[in-house]
């Protein structure tokens, strides 16, 4: 984990809410139980790991650095966390890269919800919402009746309670994430004649087709 001061690191994983107490009280990571603290904290990412996830800084990942990284998968939820040439250097290395413009779109992705949202003037799940606590009180009958065993409470709850805002806004993201992540996996086998896409470049093409459709779309208005 890296921030302004430093980084730390520990092959037996850290506590991050533990951690975050920490450097609330104390204001630096440095001193903090059980991790190895690193000056300068871009040397983390070159530690041995499976994942790196750049998530602050742009250009953390540079011609500097690109040979040194460990990890195979390079998440970069940060902006422009790799630049052009580490880029290069990493895929030359057959180390795969989820691009930023994937990775971090989430917030746009929410964000959208809320638009659409404001332009109803409804809040998600106001007209279902009813409906699915109905279903779910049926189900709940049902297997009762046919086991004559009441239901925990807890289970019973899960059931009828039907979705809040916040549980369709987190799974229309997460459906979102999925089919788009389908979308690069597929665009990157189809159009590699034989030798994989990186992901970004999918990303890309998949961008800029749609761009194309839509100023097609707008011809034809």
């Amino acid at each position: 984990m890296i921030k302004s001061d430093g980084g730390v690191y520990s092959e037996d994983g850290i506590d991050v809410e533990a951690l975050h107490d920490y450097v609330r009280r104390s204001g630096t990571m440095e001193g903090f139980a059980g991790v190895e603290f690193e000056r300068d904290g871009n040397r983390i990412l070159e530690r041995d790991c499976d994942i790196v996830i750049p998530a602050a800084l742009e250009g953390a990942i540079h011609r500097g650095n690109a040979e040194r990284i460990q990890a195979r998968l390079i998440v970069e939820a940060a902006n422009g966390p790799c630049t052009w040439e580490a880029d290069q250097i990493l895929r030359e290395r057959g180390i795969t890269i989820l691009p930023d413009v994937y990775v971090n779109a989430g917030g746009v992705v929410v964000s959208y919800f809320e638009w659409v949202r404001n332009l109803s003037h409804m809040r998600f799940g106001r007209l279902e919402r009813r409906y699915d606590q109905a279903q779910g009180q049926h189900i709940v009958s049902a297997i009762e009746m046919m086991t004559n065993e009441s239901i925990p409470e807890w289970i019973r709850d899960a059931v009828v309670r039907g979705a809040d805002e916040i549980d369709l806004v987190r799974s229309g993201l997460e459906d979102t994430m999925r089919e788009a992540f389908s979308e690069m996996y597929e665009v990157r086998e189809v159009e590699s004649n034989g030798e994989l896409l990186d992901y970004r470049t999918a990303a890309y093409l998949i961008a800029l087709r749609k761009i194309i459709r839509a100023r097609s779309d707008l011809k034809l208005i």
